[in-house]
């Protein structure tokens, strides 16, 4: 800078009418200079106006989480829809068929008052005719004691018929409008699903190669450590069966040497070994099914045969087995028993995430089988795929 300052120094000393000129000149050279300083100071902040790939994966994630949400939302939407129309249409078979009954009991006082013309009660039969309803007609004191007592009963008969027609009409119009809101309840519930799908695509979509490719590194480092984590489940698992293990045989062993038969607690004992292995059996059928279905997409609200959502699929394997789950995920958590991850077996669901958004259903080892999320298959993964504090739960259903 110094080397700078003395040619200009020497200028304005020297150049008596150039001086003027001079600091122009020099005046727009520190301008340039301070823009350009500017600019370079500029430069570095503009990467900060794009997000950092970590921040557009959490971004990605927590879109596919509420996403997750909104399509157990959905389901359960779906569920209340289907069971509201079901009771509609019941309702309004319902309703035809005693309109039906009505008609036909119509025409029995119909042919009551023909018979009293024939027999000459004109008049009668007249005011039949023009009154409003037949039961307006019959209702006559001066009439009903000259039926018998068959037309008394069909009288009786349309009576209530009317009623309950009446009761049921006004039920399948309550339905239709319960069935009303859930179908906009659901029609929200889609968009919701949709928008954050939609949402999640566009910023996948705006990452270049390279940053898709450092993208499926983090990924693939996740998975490893979530690996590990389930190789360390399993190891203590192994050591914790090891141990009941050597527990039992030394106390079959002392019962053995102090001339016990223990009959009482291998009563007790048999009893829990049935329970185990018939659960052991069930869960095994489950999860046949579910491995059988592996490389099928994920789609939203599906329940199968071809696409399963997570809660769909879990759903769909345990029903394989006999064993009957709700729809939601919400609601298959409160189903069977909750147990400690420590006593974690084959068949049990895992939930995840504070809102029970999510759910797999565990194979051994610290790995489950599930259905994860949009543009993935149904496959076998670390029940630590998302960390450890992602597990919310593990609920043995049969």
């Amino acid at each position: 800078m110094a080397s700078h300052r003395k040619p200009r120094s020497r200028s304005r000393m020297t150049g008596g009418l150039r001086t003027t000129p001079a600091v122009g000149i020099t005046t727009a050279a520190l301008t340039s200079v301070a823009l350009l300083s500017q600019t370079a100071q500029a430069a570095p902040a503009q990467p900060s106006s794009k997000p950092r790939l970590e921040e557009v994966q959490q971004k990605v994630d927590t879109l596919y989480r509420q996403a997750e949400v909104a399509t157990q939302k959905y389901n359960g939407a779906k569920e209340r829809t289907d069971s509201k129309k079901q009771q509609v249409d019941k309702l309004l078979d319902d309703v035809a068929q005693r309109t039906d009954d009505m008609n036909t009991a119509r025409q029995k006082l119909g042919r009551y008052a023909a018979e009293q013309y024939r027999s000459g009660a004109v008049s009668d039969t007249a005011t039949m005719f023009l009154a409003d309803d037949p039961e307006d007609y019959f209702s006559q004191r001066q009439l009903m004691s000259r039926l018998t007592d068959e037309q008394k009963k069909s009288v009786d008969d349309y009576q209530a018929q009317a009623r309950e027609t009446a009761k049921k009409r006004t039920e399948a119009q309550s339905s239709l409008e319960d069935l009303s809101e859930s179908q906009t309840e659901l029609r929200s519930t889609k968009e919701t699903v949709q928008t954050k799908l939609s949402d999640a695509r566009k910023l996948l979509a705006e990452l270049t190669a390279k940053e898709k490719a450092r993208l499926a590194a983090i990924q693939k480092a996740k998975e490893e450590a979530a690996r590990k984590k389930a190789a360390e489940l399993a190891a203590k698992q192994k050591a914790a069966e090891a141990k009941r293990k050597a527990a039992e045989e030394a106390a079959q062993k002392e019962q053995e040497s102090s001339g016990s038969t223990g009959t009482g607690s291998g009563s007790s004992g048999s009893g829990s070994t049935g329970s185990d292995a018939s659960y052991a059996t069930k869960a095994a059928q489950a999860l046949a099914f579910a491995k059988s279905q592996e490389g099928k997409p994920y789609v939203w609200g599906a329940t199968g045969p071809d696409s399963y959502d997570c809660s769909g699929l879990t759903q769909a394997a345990w029903k394989s087995a006999g064993i009957s789950l709700p729809r939601t995920t919400w609601d298959q958590v409160e189903v069977g028993k909750t147990v400690p991850l420590s006593d974690i077996q084959p068949g049990d669901l895992v939930f995840f995430y504070d809102d029970i958004s999510h759910v797999g259903l565990y194979m051994g080892d610290g790995m489950m089988v599930h259905a994860p999320k949009p543009g993935a298959v149904v496959r076998e993964e670390s029940i630590y795929y998302d960390g450890t504090s992602s597990i919310h739960s593990v609920v043995r259903p049969a």
